[in-house]
């Protein structure tokens, strides 16, 4: 069997986003609503600005008693998160949130369309596992190099 895509993988395959304006209280509801973990903050014509995540709010909203009513997501966001193409395997994903220390990849086809944001809740434990061994195997490599 075949490795899975991102893309087959998101248990969402929606855009969840927001204006940056929004207030960070809107953003957690939206969340709530529809039991997501990020939300892409969008210009009008739809071009991805950043994301904002559960751990953001938590580190950058409630650890610093930020008032969410009155915080707009474009001062808690990641500006330009990086992305990924639907077809780029799970195990490669997870390589990158790992070596990186983000858990959310928002995924852009052709043309720039946002299809979803590919969470590792969304990878299997087998790909993870994959992209554990990966991640160690580059690790041992760069230290030799190193």
């Amino acid at each position: 069997m075949s490795e899975r895509t991102v893309f087959q993988s998101m248990s969402q395959k929606h855009v969840l986003g927001l204006g940056p304006h929004a207030s960070v209280w809107e953003a957690a509801c939206l969340m709530t609503r529809t039991n997501s973990s990020s939300v892409l903050v969008l210009d009008l014509p739809g071009t991805m600005l950043g994301i904002v995540t559960e751990r953001d709010l938590m580190t950058r909203v409630l650890a610093k008693a930020l008032d969410p009513a009155k915080t707009k997501l474009s001062e808690v966001m990641t500006p330009n998160p990086l992305s990924v193409p639907p077809q780029t395997l799970v195990s490669d994903a997870v390589v990158i949130m790992i070596e990186r220390g983000f858990r959310h990849l928002p995924v852009v086809g052709e043309g720039g369309k946002l299809l979803g944001v590919f969470s590792v809740r969304d990878a299997l434990p087998r790909e993870i596992g994959s992209a554990l061994s990966i991640a160690e195997f580059n690790e041992q490599v760069n230290d030799a190099l190193g």
